[in-house]
Parts: C-alpha cells; sequence; structure tokens
C-alpha cells in the first residue's frame, strides 16, 4: 500500500470520481439543468419504462428526490410519467422528443471527455484501466457481497 496518500488506489477512485462529477456539474448547468436532470434522463434513455422507484434505487437516492426531479423534467417537456397498465399506483418513465437534442449533447460531452482520456492514455493503457476497474467491481460484488445496485427492469 503506498505511503503518499495522493498514491492511494482508493483515494484515487473517490478523487477522480468527484472530478468527473464536477466537471458534468459544470457542463449540465450550461444546459441550465443538473447532473441527476442528464442522469435521468440517459437512464430513461437507455431503459425506457423504468420506474421511479427502480430509478431511485439505481441512483441511491429517495424516492421524494426522484419525484422531484421528475416533475421539473416534465415541467421542461422533457419527460413524461405514464401508468403502468398492469399497476395503476406505478408511473414508468419515458423520455419526450424534446430531450433528443439533450441527450445528444450529453453522449458527445461523453465522447469527447472519453477520447481526451484515451488521448491521454492510449488504447493498451484505456484496456488495463478498464480490465482493472472490471475486476474491482466483480471483487466487490462477488467477494465482499456488496450490490452493485443494477436491477432487472421488467418491460412494459
Amino acid at each position: 500500500m503506498p505511503a503518499d496518500i495522493d498514491k492511494d488506489p482508493l483515494i484515487l477512485l473517490h478523487m477522480v470520481g468527484r472530478l468527473l462529477r464536477n466537471y458534468i456539474d459544470k457542463r449540465a448547468r450550461d444546459f441550465d439543468m443538473t447532473r441527476a436532470q442528464w442522469i435521468i434522463l440517459m437512464y430513461v434513455s437507455r431503459t425506457p419504462g423504468l420506474t421511479q422507484q427502480e430509478l431511485a434505487n439505481i441512483l441511491e437516492v429517495e424516492a421524494i428526490t426522484i419525484g422531484r426531479l421528475i416533475d421539473k423534467l416534465e415541467q421542461r417537456s422533457l419527460i413524461e410519467r405514464r401508468r403502468d397498465p398492469k399497476d395503476r399506483r406505478v408511473w414508468r418513465l419515458h423520455n419526450l422528443p424534446a430531450s433528443n437534442d439533450t441527450i445528444l449533447a450529453i453522449n458527445q460531452i461523453r465522447k469527447d471527455l472519453l477520447t481526451d482520456i484515451q488521448n491521454k492514455l492510449g488504447d493498451s493503457k484505456i484496456t488495463v484501466l478498464i480490465d482493472a476497474l472490471l475486476s474491482i467491481k466483480e471483487h466487490m460484488i462477488q467477494e465482499r457481497g456488496i450490490c452493485d445496485c443494477q436491477i432487472e427492469h421488467s418491460k412494459e
């Protein structure tokens, strides 16, 4: 284990995560949005029909927090709640066409950031990084019994 705290892998993972979150926060503000709103749009875009509760579980926040964020996205006509056909107490989330430009912008920002990182590190280091992160993730799930909060989503 490195004696230098700046080279401690756990602290570095935390710091890099914080820097990425700060970067996304800054970019989301350019769209008068929050990182949380962006994340909601991306998850719903990838898995249309998520419930508010499923999304709250994924993002590790209370359902009331998701509800407020969805309210704001609805006010901007970016997302809508639709009643589940089998359980009228459940709301399923769907992006609206007005969200397409924002989702394209988010994807472009992700692509640009990944390209920057790949140009800095090179393909071989990116492969090593991905393999290392996947190994850490697998270790935390299998050996440490930590849930990764990924859910199985039942399609409508």
